[in-house]
């Protein structure tokens, strides 16, 4: 790398994307990932510093979020049993598939991002256009592959990766189209480091669970697809080249974006999440009795947190008329990781009981992120892309997963949890 801020940088987002993104583990779905992908684009705007991007700041923090929360519509429990299984075979299908898998969701909320930080008075972006072309895209991807062709990655859970490859195929064609090069390098960048991220985590997870150390390390595999997508997502928005946006966001659409951030996401993560008999069955591993005052707290103050904190932001940023300051948005970001933390720790129990222990290392990641956040001034580059060369390397990561599958293989018999996709013949009927 020929710039140390610039790979100083990347780790940032890196440890930002990949901290939310394992607390998202405890959440789940569309909003869990939403939340954490929200939280990864806005360290990353906070590592490049522009003035014009913090003028835009909540649409483009909103596109990056819907487009990471986007892939939690995919099914990926039994693929990652597969990574557990005792043969070559199912286990390297097993990290393909999830380096497929960690790819869409990185490739379309990286795609969704370099969109909007394209566009300008030059290259306005048609978004209408785009949100037709990727529903109509993952409609056809999930017809033909899945109904017509039965390409089933992970029978008998849901297929839906098709509809998101249909969607990831749909942004590519766009970008490609109308040349936004930009945002298909992000993308591109983003999507093989959400790929490896997630393949990698998985053997890491094998291994964790081979070396019977007690610790989460789901949260681990989860963290890892985080961490390299966020420094795949943050090089690809380096070595890019990216024109002014002139175009400030008009005040509405920044509130909308404000209020989708702070309150709709957050709201819809409390309601899909903090149920009543969750609690109680958390409470009673944790050995507490399911008393009334305990379960009411659990349910109902992080539903007050988010009216507080939605109060708070708005306050902060619409209560005067004035230009976003580097210092506003940094406390945004403490405060709006923070309180995912905190949300994290009420579902977990972790406020009653230290049981688990990584739900503690999110706070010293914060720490972390939050000292040495101030200390990013990356430049940019302008590269182009490179077809051949990137395919080479993609072949060599395609490789190295194999590498890791022969790793995973010898370190085990069979383990708990583990699926196979495969028979012992290795005969698949698609």
């Amino acid at each position: 790398m020929k710039n140390k801020k610039q790979v100083f940088s990347m780790l940032i987002v890196g440890i930002s994307l990949g901290t939310a993104w394992a607390i998202r583990g405890q959440f789940g779905h569309e909003q869990g990932a939403a939340w954490a992908g929200a939280i990864g684009c806005l360290s990353l705007l906070l590592v490049a510093k522009r003035a014009d991007w913090f003028a835009n700041l909540f649409s483009i923090i909103l596109a990056g979020a819907l487009g990471w929360g986007i892939g939690g519509i995919m099914s990926y429990g039994m693929v990652v049993g597969y990574g557990r299984a005792s043969d070559f075979v199912n286990v390297y299908y097993g990290l393909l598939m999830l380096f497929v898998i960690g790819g869409l969701y990185g490739f379309v909320g990286g795609g969704l991002l370099g969109l909007s930080l394209t566009n300008n008075s030059k290259t306005p972006i048609k978004w209408t256009a785009i949100i037709i072309e990727m529903v109509v895209f993952g409609l056809i991807f999930y017809f033909f592959i899945i109904q017509e062709f039965e390409w089933l990655m992970t029978p008998p859970r849901s297929e839906v990766w098709a509809v998101c490859l249909g969607i990831a195929a749909a942004l590519a064609f766009n970008m490609i189209q109308n040349k936004h090069f930009s945002a298909l390098r992000v993308a591109i960048f983003s999507g093989v480091g959400g790929g490896f991220g997630f393949a990698f985590g998985n053997f890491l997870q094998v291994l964790g669970q081979v070396s019977q150390i007690h610790f989460n390390f789901w949260n681990v595999m989860e963290y890892s697809l985080g961490f390299f997508g966020g420094v795949g997502m943050t090089y690809g928005i380096l070595t890019s080249k990216w024109e002014t946006m002139d175009i400030p966001a008009k005040k509405p659409i920044q509130q909308m974006a404000l209020l989708m951030l702070v309150f709709v996401i957050p709201f819809i993560v409390w309601q899909q999440t903090f149920e009543t008999e969750r609690i109680v069955k958390m409470l009673s591993k944790l050995e507490i009795s399911g008393e009334n005052t305990i379960v009411e707290l659990t349910y109902w103050l992080p539903l007050a947190l988010i009216f507080i904190m939605t109060a708070v932001w708005f306050w902060q940023f619409y209560s005067i008329n004035s230009e976003i300051k580097f210092n506003k948005i940094y406390f945004f970001f403490i405060g709006h990781l923070g309180l995912y933390i905190v949300f994290s720790w009420f579902i977990t129990g972790a406020f009653l009981s230290t049981y688990r222990i990584e739900q503690y290392l999110y706070l010293a990641n914060l720490i972390v992120i939050a000292v040495l956040i101030k200390s990013t001034n990356p430049a940019f580059y302008d590269y182009a892309i490179y077809p051949k060369k990137w395919s080479l390397n993609l072949a060599g990561i395609i490789v190295f997963i194999a590498i890791l599958a022969l790793i995973a293989v010898s370190s085990h018999g069979d383990l708990k949890g583990a699926n196979k996709r495969f028979s012992n013949e290795s005969e698949i009927k698609q």
